[in-house]
Formats: C-alpha cells, sequence, structure tokens
C-alpha cells in the first residue's frame, strides 16, 4: 500500500512538473510572439511616416527625414535579427528614435509634430538646446539651436552617445557621430561639447559643468545607449507592449500613424 501511495505522488509530482515546463514554454513563446509584433508595428508606422512626408526644399527637414529612414533600414534589420523579448524592444527603440526625426522634420516643415513620444532612455539626463550658441573650437565653427534653421540642420533628440549626454537640439554638423562610431569620445568631441554647452541652462547632466555633465554620463554606461548594447533589458515595463500599444496610444493606431499619412494623430 505505501509503494502505491508513493507511486501515486512521484506520477503526480512529474506531472505536475511537465505541466509547469509546458506553462513556461507557452507564455516565454507568446512573450516573444507579441514583442515581435508589438516591435514591427512600431517600424511599419515610422516607414509609412518616412515615405508619406515630403521634405521639399527645406535642409533640415530633408536632413531629418534621411535620419529617420536610417533608423527605419536599422530597425527593420534588428527585427528580422532578433530572437529574443531583449532584441526585439531594443529594435522598437530605435523605431522610436526615428519618429522623433520624423517629428523634428514635420516641426521644420511648419507641420504640427503631434503628441509627443514617450521618453528614449537618456534622454531626461541629457537635457535640451535653450539657446542659440555658437562657438569656434580648433579653428572650426560650431552651432546649436532649440530650433531648426538652415545654419542648423541636424537634429538629435537627445540621449547617451557612447555613455556620454548629448542634449536635444539643432546643430550644424553631427560632431557627436565619431563617439557614436568609435563607441567612446576622443578629445576633439569633449571640447566642442563642453565648449558648446558650457553655462547653458536646461542641459540636464551638463548643468553642473563639464566634469559633472561627464561624470553623469559615465553613470550611464551600463544603461540603454544608441551607440552599442543597451546594458540590461531596456524595456522591462517602460517599453513594453502595455506601455505603448493601444490602450496609451489611442485604440493601437495612434490616431492615423499606421503607416499611412498624417491624419492629426501620430
Amino acid at each position: 500500500m505505501d509503494s502505491l501511495l508513493w507511486i501515486v505522488i512521484i506520477a503526480a509530482i512529474v506531472v505536475a512538473g511537465v505541466w509547469y515546463m509546458r506553462q513556461r514554454t507557452v507564455t516565454a513563446t507568446r512573450s516573444l510572439d507579441d514583442a515581435r509584433a508589438e516591435a514591427r508595428r512600431w517600424v511599419e508606422r515610422l516607414g509609412g511616416q518616412v515615405y508619406a512626408l515630403d521634405p521639399r526644399d527645406d535642409p533640415a527637414a530633408k536632413q531629418a527625414l534621411a535620419d529617420a529612414s536610417e533608423r527605419y533600414t536599422a530597425a527593420g534589420s534588428q527585427v528580422e535579427q532578433a530572437g529574443t523579448v531583449q532584441q526585439f524592444r531594443l529594435a522598437q527603440q530605435t523605431a522610436f528614435e526615428g519618429l522623433y526625426y520624423v517629428r523634428a522634420a514635420r516641426t521644420s516643415l511648419g507641420l504640427d509634430p503631434g503628441p509627443e513620444l514617450p521618453a528614449i532612455p537618456g534622454q531626461q539626463q541629457a537635457g535640451a538646446v535653450t539657446e542659440e550658441r555658437r562657438v569656434t573650437v580648433e579653428g572650426h565653427e560650431y552651432e546649436a539651436s532649440p530650433t531648426p534653421g538652415r545654419a542648423t540642420s541636424h537634429y538629435y533628440p537627445g540621449g547617451m552617445v557612447a555613455g556620454r549626454p548629448v542634449p536635444r537640439g539643432w546643430y550644424s554638423e553631427p560632431w557627436w557621430k565619431p563617439a557614436l562610431v568609435a563607441g567612446a569620445w576622443g578629445v576633439g568631441t569633449y571640447l566642442v561639447a563642453s565648449t558648446l554647452f558650457s553655462g547653458m541652462a536646461g542641459m540636464g547632466a551638463w548643468e553642473g559643468g563639464y566634469d559633472a555633465g561627464f561624470d553623469a554620463g559615465n553613470a550611464q554606461d551600463g544603461a540603454a545607449d544608441y551607440s552599442g548594447d543597451p546594458g540590461g533589458d531596456p524595456g522591462s515595463g517602460d517599453w513594453g507592449a502595455g506601455d505603448m500599444g493601444g490602450g496609451d496610444w489611442g485604440g493601437g493606431d495612434m490616431g492615423g500613424f499606421d503607416g499611412g499619412g498624417f491624419d492629426g494623430g501620430f
């Protein structure tokens, strides 16, 4: 009798273990499918806006739209290669960065940019350009402005580049790109940044000065960084389907921002 009881208990444990593992597999598969669908949806929306918007003869809009197109291509590639929830969320973030460039292009064209987008990682820490600034570094002139213009046609939505803050704003040239490509800041890039932003309000991590800005950047090295690996989970909660899906964006298609034209929403 005791032997029979033990057989029943062991069998029950085995059945429970098999059921638990199957449920975990089903949940993981569902999460992966949801992340894939969500990332593809945002990439498609970005592509729709990139191809629907005509920058006309506006240099700032053309440049912003070119940057948006670059993010669209990158996000599409990331989706195709992704195999984990985290990788799909990273592709989704790349698409969101592209949407910031679309928004910038619309602003330059004098069109309604639409509702504010959720902050991308590092954006709040980096701050924003709040005044016109023109400086000369090593014989080369650089400009920064909170608004687009013929002299400031390169937009950056703000965030961390190679672990360092680059404020949101319009620039005469993408001086941060060497750090983006190399994954580290050189002396020249340090000088441009510190000279451009010295004493400017609204700089976030820069407000305490040159050293404070880069110390704050060091604290972000392990966080999401568009120049490379996103570090930890780049969307656990903040970037998940629940925050960026239907509920927060008006039924899931963001008021007409579903691959076609700009129909009053985003």
